[in-house]
């Protein structure tokens, strides 16, 4: 049912949430993983792949990081660092790489917030033709 499950990360305690729940499902499905985060700092944005910084190195160690404890669990995973908007490169990949399931932690913000910072798990889901994934960082 989901052969490939990309599931987008923000190097938060959110992560956690989703991690959890996907896990699960690549186990039940014999899916596999593609952890993907959008580095979206100033250099990040400026340079794209070329960007070399402190944070883009820490993302990329992150990645790896779960990449590694996940495959220690007997999950099949690869990771992408992709750079810009975060809306915009989870979409894109989605349309260039194609996947069978699209998962994401929410940060649960209200109406004000999301007015002002935009949501990414609502762009993002309103944009793509794959089921969607959604759950609330605890």
């Amino acid at each position: 049912m989901y052969n490939k499950i990309l599931v987008a990360l923000d190097a938060t305690r959110a992560d956690h949430t989703i991690l959890e729940h996907v896990s699960a499902l690549a186990r039940t499905f014999h899916s596999s993983i593609v952890l993907l985060h959008v580095a979206d700092g100033w250099a990040a944005r400026l340079f794209g792949e070329d960007a070399v910084s402190p944070e883009i190195r820490d993302d990329m160690a992150y990645l790896e990081t779960v990449r590694v404890r996940l495959q220690g669990e007997g999950l099949n995973v690869e990771v992408e660092l992709a750079y810009g908007e975060p809306a915009d490169q989870i979409i894109q990949w989605i349309e260039t790489k194609g996947c069978d399931l699209v998962a994401m932690s929410t940060h649960g913000h209200r109406f004000i917030s999301d007015l002002l910072y935009g949501s990414t798990a609502d762009k993002v889901r309103h944009q793509v033709s794959v089921p969607v994934l959604l759950l609330k960082a605890r």
